[in-house]
């Protein structure tokens, strides 16, 4: 079984960063399509949904590689969680990434 959080673990960022990500989807599958990004900052619960604040841009796929729209804007010691939703084979899977935002 393929774990869903992306191999790298936890990705610190500084606040005052723009970082574009990129996810290789071969251990889940190939070619993806129907690409789906969204940003949770996972420090309080409920999480809250912070796309619009946070991620700048589209995603974009090449061959297995999914490049995320960037990722800015971050509030020092909170952490977040980028969710990847993506078809590949006839399945849906959902990826993830977790970030630690930093001084």
């Amino acid at each position: 079984m393929v774990s869903r959080e992306i191999r790298e673990g936890l990705q610190l960022q500084g606040k005052d960063e723009r970082i574009v990500y990129s996810i290789t989807t071969t251990p889940w599958g190939s070619s993806p399509a129907d690409v789906v990004v969204l940003a949770y900052d996972t420090s309080a619960s409920p999480w809250m949904d912070v796309s619009d604040v946070v991620l700048d841009g589209t995603a974009s796929v090449n061959g297995d590689v999914i490049t995320l729209p960037a990722v800015q804007g971050l509030t020092a010691g909170h952490s977040y969680r980028i969710a990847v939703r993506f078809a590949a084979g006839g399945n849906i899977f959902e990826c993830y990434l977790q970030i630690k935002a930093e001084a």
